[in-house]
């Protein structure tokens, strides 16, 4: 393991700049290819399509790679290198088809890096509670990231996102290099004995718990993707309360997660993620009830309980359940991506009911309920090893 002070500051800074990349990108891509590339709304979705089918498989191809070699930081130098390298090839194209090329070939690959840094964390034996205050990181980079993004577009115009990013891969590039030199580790020493039983399941339960990750993540997006339209249309709000309400949830999550780190010296993986479906089920009857600004801030608090659960505890969840720590990851990450797809099936179902949009929080509540179920029933069943 590398030394705890080097440590301390090396993978704190690898986190916060694997955020913001992520943070830089996601939100604004879309924006890019209409104001750089002139792209319809239709070659925007195939794009943004083929770009995520790329990272839903390098999230698998990469970090099981990786795991053969018990090798996690050769791998995210790499990553990061191609985040450089997309920002550079996004800025130097002239044209859409080449940008949808860059991002299938560079852009899905460099996203893989997520999943080898918390793969490295697991390899190098950390705590389930170092590993979620890990991700407290990240989501404080998701914090900071769009406000600071949108601070660039406003006073250097788009193509500064893209410098922004290109800086990032350096750094990234420089955070990993330092890494390596301080962890002959990685290559030296055995790979570590993991501090505790870990489950074993079977197939089955592991497909089980999969499910549930998707049908929560799936109604997660759902009641995020919906915000704006359900404060405007429904409680006749200003949009202004929606930004509101998705920054309080934000800046909310960093503190749950923390309390989540420490509640894991405690209580199991499971039976966290288990609070926080009921969390999540609370929030929608709530969100689907409620009538007021007040009310509207105050429920947050669940909603970041709930996706400090699945963000955090989850990870640990997963690589628990998979003895591969990078495939757990990235199989872990596929869950979100699978979710975002499926949500837009719980958005059109709940959407054209009676409630309108309050109906999309009434299946979302539902779906997360069925995730709950699916977890209890894994929860239940004799365990012949672990305590999970």
């Amino acid at each position: 393991m590398m030394p705890p002070a080097r440590s301390s500051v090396l993978v704190p800074s690898a986190a916060l700049l694997w955020g913001l990349q992520a943070a830089f990108l996601t939100p604004v891509l879309a924006l890019l290819l209409v104001s750089l590339y002139d792209a319809t709304t239709v070659q925007v979705g195939w794009v943004i399509a083929v770009y995520n089918a790329s990272g839903f498989l390098a999230a698998l191809v990469i970090p099981a790679r990786a795991d053969r070699a018990r090798r996690y930081l050769p791998s995210l130098v790499v990553c990061a290198a191609l985040t450089a390298a997309l920002a550079a090839a996004l800025a130097l194209s002239t044209s859409l088809p080449i940008a949808a090329v860059a991002l299938a070939v560079l852009g899905g690959p460099a996203s893989s890096g997520f999943s080898l840094l918390f793969a490295h964390l697991r390899h190098s034996g950390a705590t389930p509670n170092q590993v979620v205050n890990t991700r407290a990181v990240v989501s404080f980079a998701w914090v900071a990231g769009p406000p600071i993004a949108t601070f660039l577009v406003g006073a250097f115009g788009d193509r500064s996102l893209l410098a922004a990013l290109g800086v990032i891969g350096v750094l990234s590039v420089a955070v990993t290099a330092l890494m390596m030199r301080g962890a002959a580790s990685d290559r030296l020493r055995p790979p570590v004995v993991e501090q505790q039983t870990t489950m074993r399941p079977s197939r089955s339960t592991v497909a089980v718990v999969i499910g549930a990750f998707v049908a929560v993540q799936a109604g997660n997006a759902a009641a995020v993707a919906v915000m704006t339209l359900y404060v405007t249309e429904s409680l006749g709000l200003g949009v202004v309360w929606a930004g509101a309400a998705l920054a309080v949830a934000a800046g909310l999550e960093i503190p749950a997660l923390l309390i989540m780190g420490r509640l894991s010296r405690r209580f199991t993986s499971l039976g966290l993620i288990i609070a926080g479906c009921l969390a999540g089920i609370a929030y929608c009857a709530a969100m689907a009830a409620l009538s007021g600004p007040i009310a509207l801030l105050a429920v947050q608090v669940l909603s970041a309980w709930l996706v400090a659960a699945v963000a955090g505890i989850g990870m640990t969840l997963f690589q628990d359940m998979i003895p591969q720590p990078g495939l757990a990851v990235g199989i872990y990450a596929n869950t979100r991506r699978i979710g975002a797809i499926a949500s837009g099936a719980i958005i059109a179902f709940g959407s054209t009911s009676a409630l309108g949009y309050r109906g999309v929080f009434v299946a979302s509540g539902l779906v997360t309920a069925l995730a709950l179920l699916m977890l209890l029933v894994v929860r239940i069943r004799p365990s012949r090893s672990g305590h999970h």
